[in-house]
């Protein structure tokens, strides 16, 4: 059987949850399998542990993309059963429903698999998707409106051909592309049972149309780090213990805004509060409000904000953290809680969505539109040892139910019985 993988997100440089989602699939996938044959579509050429399916997690591949004739990349894989298609177009918008569409109209493959929500238009019959949350229905303000394109009277034209429902919008194709993608792929792979519900409400597909696979974490990379090579990493990012740490987007839906917020109140209610505040992360919609606070709340110098960190220092930032804070208002699963405990980092974290189904007893939980209760919860960590020896202790228990093998392989079941 040929599986086709839509691996463009998986390739990207500064990788968040639904990239990070891709990029191990894909290499559990090749670890796991090699029985079946595996296309990767890609827009650009695979990279490091794409390219190089052999590569050890967080090793990199620092050689120029070898081709084997036309757009077809050579990519290393422990069954050789792997290889990737560059599929070249002009633009940097539409090219899952463009080129990959196309692609699918003269060449498909037996199985297509979408790590993400966008479904081309034209695919195979037998075609799953990924939908990891719904949050853009469930918390519009959260979401920004950035246009597709400049093109001149598109908007105009999506409107005409969606009957005024849909505008040529970031946020008005996620919406229009779920829904294709509910209606027309035959397997629809959730990332949490709090998701699926979610679907079903939403969308209300049959109920075993939507498959539930927990998301999983690198075993290889995610260990505590000792103290020496702990210290060394945040003196790196300008970091000295104590602090707390959170990584992620820097956005409005992540709720920064509040964890600054609750930072600050800590500040003031305790002179033995000598933390630092890290929030590792590419800046993204709601940017300037975090930027605004820290000043508003005379905390420059004591947020650091080093920006995207590579996943090989990550392991250490969160072993030397006092305490890991996860705020978001929406998730439909979290891989930093994953990340976090298996470093033995005590979790502060929202009782939104499906993080306790994630978490479970190894957190200490806060409502994250209440910043006084979120900043109860991150003292309580900072300043009860036996507290923060427990919650670590859940939590390098608990992530054993997780990793990307067992997702692999219950992702490489819903594929093989289509």
């Amino acid at each position: 059987m040929i599986i086709g993988i839509d691996a463009s997100r998986a390739n990207r440089s500064h990788k968040s949850g639904t990239e990070w989602y891709s990029y191990y699939l894909i290499r559990e996938l090749a670890r796991l399998d090699h029985k079946n044959q595996y296309i990767l579509y890609t827009d650009q050429p695979l990279t490091d542990g794409l390219a190089d399916l052999t590569l050890p997690d967080g090793q990199f591949l620092n050689k120029e993309p070898e081709f084997e004739g036309g757009n077809w990349q050579k990519i290393i894989s422990p069954g050789k059963n792997f290889r990737a298609k560059v599929l070249h177009w002009p633009w940097s918008f539409f090219w899952t429903q463009g080129r990959l569409s196309w692609e699918m109209l003269w060449r498909a493959p037996d199985v297509l698999f979408i790590p993400a929500h966008a479904l081309p238009l034209i695919h195979p019959k037998k075609s799953v998707v990924t939908l990891h949350d719904m949050g853009f229905a469930r918390r519009k303000k959260l979401y920004e409106k950035n246009p597709i394109s400049l093109v001149k009277g598109l908007d105009l034209l999506v409107r005409l051909l969606t009957r005024g429902k849909y505008g040529a919008n970031s946020y008005d194709y996620l919406c229009w592309s779920t829904e294709f993608a509910v209606r027309q792929a035959q397997k629809i792979i959730t990332i949490s049972n709090f998701s699926k519900l979610d679907i079903i409400d939403l969308y209300h597909p049959p109920l075993d149309k939507v498959i539930v696979v927990y998301n999983g974490f690198s075993k290889n990379l995610y260990r505590p780090a000792d103290r020496a090579t702990a210290a060394a990493i945040g003196k790196k990012y300008n970091l000295t213990a104590p602090y707390v740490f959170y990584v992620g987007r820097l956005e409005r839906k992540k709720n920064i805004a509040n964890l600054i917020e609750a930072f600050a109140i800590i500040k003031a209610r305790r002179k033995d509060f000598a933390h630092q505040l890290c929030l590792a992360g590419d800046a993204s919609f709601g940017y300037d409000e975090i930027k605004y606070l820290m000043q508003e709340f005379g905390l420059e110098n004591r947020v650091v904000l080093p920006g995207w960190v590579p996943e090989t220092d990550l392991p250490a930032l969160f072993s030397g953290a006092a305490a890991f804070v996860f705020p978001s208002k929406y998730e439909g699963f979290g891989i930093p809680l994953l990340q976090a405990m298996a470093c033995g980092a005590p979790i502060a974290a929202s009782e939104a969505a499906s993080i306790p189904e994630v978490a479970g007893e190894a957190a200490v939980y806060f409502d994250p539109d209440d910043v006084y209760v979120m900043a109860l919860a991150i003292e309580k960590i900072l300043f009860n040892q036996t507290l923060s020896d427990n919650l670590v202790a859940a939590g390098l228990e608990r992530v054993k139910q997780f990793g990307w093998k067992q997702c692999a392989g219950e992702t490489l079941k819903v594929l093989e019985n289509l």
